[in-house]
């Protein structure tokens, strides 16, 4: 789930506030089909319906309203007073009489993630950067629409950590040349949003040092602050999570989600009523993002589960001879942390110990394999019973592939993520 992220980068360059839809857990890949280019053939072209709308038809654009200013100036200036809609004719005019300007593509893709015309924004920033592949304002704006607004997949997710990346390390080489304070404002923004995104994809400790460059510059920047929170709270750094999230818990756009995050920390350390309290102001704060969560008492739960796997297919439950399937409230941090990266404090189920194509070591322990679901984790995951079950059933199958050998890319081309 999403703060409300990005707030100095919405006021200084004028995007408006599109809250990004609520990313899956675990979002798995996103399959993007090559365009096709029809080979030339004797093949009649289909017929144009002449009652079907044209693109222009469909978003028609006044005329830029420049009163003798340069295009490209008048669509930062309507930008600046979000007039969008005159913002977009004159950055439709700018960029059509300097189709080589990436600034007039930048901006034209400014106005249309405004006005939510994202598919048209996206060409436009694609078409400022293969002008200009450093044009830092592109790279800003292209790095917020991917981390920000667009829905979450891996694929847009990456995409946003490309752009991000790519525009920091030109800012802050550029700011540390020149020392000038418009260049290392730009590198600011670019710090934060390359945190969103770095924390988006799981690199959650660049996500750290991108939060604290920031931090060293402009002290106790809440954007800055949330993500290093975040970011420690997934690498399982639960003490240091807890202190930073403390420290946000009166901020109007990210208390909500400090309270959340404080609220499984203390659960995760068995002071459930002060979880409780916390829990409460999260759904206060920000009822849409944090509901009362479907948390069946553990013996349903189990009954749940034990229905779902005795409908699995004969074959799957052969494989899952001697694998003990259970469940556990939330996961214990010797899981989280056997490997680098650790997991996420809010995975869903864990499969332990190798595939059946390897032998056990004894390291694997007794039994060497196990599958376990969690139960809080799938509760808060969910609106009702009917998704719980369904998450559960997802899960279940997620974790008996991993058992099978598939890895999670494999696993999220079939749905299973």
């Amino acid at each position: 789930m999403r703060v409300a992220r990005l707030a100095a980068l919405l006021v200084v360059l004028g995007f408006t506030a599109c809250p990004r839809p609520t990313a899956p857990v675990d979002a798995g890949s996103c399959e993007c089909q090559t365009p096709i280019v029809q080979a030339p053939s004797k093949v009649p072209p289909t017929p144009v319906r002449l009652d079907a709308p044209s693109p222009h038809d469909v978003h028609p654009l006044a005329v830029c309203e420049a009163k003798g200013k340069d295009p490209l100036e008048a669509a930062q200036a309507f930008a600046d007073g979000l007039a969008w809609d005159k913002a977009l004719s004159c950055a439709a005019q700018a960029s059509a009489l300097a189709p080589d300007e990436p600034m007039a593509h930048a901006e034209r893709g400014r106005a249309l993630v405004a006005l939510e015309r994202l598919d048209e924004a996206k060409l436009a920033y694609a078409r400022a950067l293969a002008v200009d592949p450093q044009s830092l304002d592109a790279l800003l704006g292209a790095a917020h629409l991917y981390s920000a607004v667009l829905p979450s997949s891996r694929e847009v997710d990456e995409l946003g950590v490309l752009y991000a990346e790519r525009g920091f390390a030109l800012a802050q080489a550029a700011a540390a040349r020149s020392g000038d304070k418009e260049e290392l404002a730009i590198a600011l923004e670019l710090g934060r949003v390359a945190a969103v995104a770095l924390n988006d994809v799981g690199r959650n400790a660049e996500a750290i040092a991108r939060s604290e460059w920031v931090l060293e510059r402009a002290k106790d920047d809440p954007e800055a602050s949330f993500e290093r929170a975040l970011a420690l709270f997934e690498r399982c750094r639960f003490p240091e999570a807890q202190a930073a999230f403390q420290k946000l818990t009166g901020d109007a756009k990210r208390g909500g989600h400090a309270h959340y995050h404080l609220a499984l920390i203390l659960e995760r350390d068995g002071k459930q009523a002060e979880a409780d309290r916390h829990f409460a102001k999260a759904h206060l704060a920000s009822p849409e993002h944090f509901w009362t969560p479907v948390l069946l008492p553990k013996p349903e739960f189990e009954k749940e589960l034990a229905a779902l796997v005795e409908a699995l297919p004969a074959e799957v439950k052969a494989d899952l001879k001697g694998v003990p399937i259970g469940a556990e409230d939330v996961p214990a941090l010797a899981d989280l942390t056997t490997g680098e990266p650790p997991l996420s404090p809010t995975i869903l189920g864990l499969f332990r110990g190798p595939p059946i194509q390897e032998a056990c070591q004894p390291e694997d322990g007794d039994p060497c394999r196990s599958v376990v679901l969690y139960r809080k984790n799938l509760g808060r995951a969910v609106k009702t019973r009917e998704e719980l079950v369904q998450q559960m059933k997802v899960t279940l199958l997620h974790e008996v592939g991993h058992l099978r050998g598939e890895d999670d890319g494999e696993l999220a081309a079939r749905g299973l993520e």
